[in-house]
């Protein structure tokens, strides 16, 4: 399998390039704490992580994936989303790490001249003290957040809007993520895709969302990219 011709790699951000579930996962507890109810350990609020930050806090505030409609008020959910927002910025990122291989693999490709961009579902005030924590603020030239625009993954729209800012088509394009947003918003965009089986997809194996190809490690991902593109 080989792809060719390809100058963009867009990137997803928590759970692809940073664990953050440590401080998601306490923000979370910390505004169910502040709401008197009942926290929840790590390992559950992990598989509720990847959709932005508005599920996450409806999920915890049901303590379920499938929030219905009915299960919770507007009032109630902005209410809780807000104390979330505060908890997570005091936090301020200090439990999230990157995974192994992703500075030294993000630089090399940014080396061999791709373009580099960021589109995550994360709120976008969130990620620029992220990227300057780990040094990566002028290595993407695009950067867009779960709320830069009306639309979030799975939708097509960022991918598509960061082509179109960079001036590339999408067939130039990979996406590149560990969760069934990230390829299907590649594969909604016509782009190829590529998935990390490491991150945080709801316990589903990300090869089973059929993208170009998959990986266990990051740096797998990097060599091949380099070599099936040369």
């Amino acid at each position: 399998m080989t792809i060719d011709n390809k100058k963009l790699l867009i990137f997803d951000f928590d759970g692809t390039l940073i664990d953050s579930v440590p401080d998601l996962a306490d923000a979370t507890n910390a505004m169910l704490t502040t709401l008197g109810k009942d926290t929840y350990p790590i390992d559950t609020i992990r598989n509720w992580i990847g959709n932005g930050s508005r599920l996450l806090v409806e999920r915890a505030l049901v303590g379920k994936v499938d929030v219905a409609e009915g299960d919770l008020t507007v009032e109630e959910a902005d209410h809780a989303e807000q104390l979330f927002f505060e908890a997570y910025t005091k936090i301020g990122g200090s439990k999230t790490i990157a995974y192994p291989d992703v500075d030294s693999g993000l630089k090399k490709l940014h080396a061999a001249g791709y373009t580099l961009a960021l589109v995550t579902n994360k709120p976008i005030r969130f990620v620029p003290k992220i990227l300057q924590t780990f040094g990566w603020q002028d290595l993407f030239s695009e950067v867009m957040g779960g709320d830069s625009l009306p639309t979030k993954k799975p939708d097509s729209a960022p991918l598509l809007h960061v082509c179109t800012q960079l001036g590339i088509i999408p067939d130039q394009a990979i996406m590149i993520g560990d969760s069934k947003n990230d390829i299907l918003a590649g594969q909604n965009a016509n782009m190829d895709t590529l998935g990390l089986s490491y991150g945080y997809n709801y316990g589903q194996d990300i090869r089973e969302l059929n993208p170009t190809a998959a990986f266990d490690h990051f740096a797998d991902l990097v060599e091949w990219i380099m070599q099936t593109n040369a």
